[in-house]
């Protein structure tokens, strides 16, 4: 039962089980949520939905891949959520707070674009934690890290 209920979470409700691309429907459909937490709360909704994510997705992938040959199946897909929140950390407070535009599709697109390159391409601190962390932890923290570095871009292209 428990590892059920955390392979449920782990794959995001079934969309880490696409035959193609999983990471980038996980990616995909976590951004209506990254839109909900900055809509409502700003940055600090951002912030600790991140956070959550992180703490229950690190959990879930640890009782979804225990016993399992390999700890990052492509079908866990709670990790993309977590990288694809923190694409959105450094400009939740002034971009994406209490607003909607027509900008703001772009911005959403620019965040999932950059979260999805910089997790593909896995360089520098993305690639440390994909192949010297392999546990949960690891698995998690590898898509944080991609989602620092789309942050930092996206918020340089916003305030430019």
């Amino acid at each position: 039962m428990k590892k059920k209920i955390a392979l449920l979470i782990a794959t995001l409700f079934g969309v880490g089980l696409a035959r193609k691309a999983p990471g980038t429907f996980g990616s995909l459909a976590s951004l209506p949520l990254a839109f909900l937490a900055a809509y409502f709360f700003g940055y600090k909704g951002i912030f600790y939905t991140t956070l959550c994510v992180f703490i229950i997705g690190t959990i879930a992938v640890y009782y979804a891949t225990k016993g399992e040959k390999e700890n990052d199946p492509g079908k866990i897909v709670i990790d993309e959520t977590a990288g694809q929140l923190t694409a959105f950390l450094l400009i939740a407070q002034t971009t994406l707070y209490h607003q909607v535009s027509s900008d703001i599709l772009l911005i959403y697109l620019l965040g999932f674009g950059l979260f999805r390159f910089f997790d593909i391409v896995k360089f520098g601190p993305v690639k440390w934690a994909d192949t010297k962390l392999k546990n949960a932890f690891g698995v998690m923290l590898d898509d944080v890290f991609a989602g620092l570095f789309a942050a930092i871009v996206l918020m340089l292209l916003c305030r430019a």
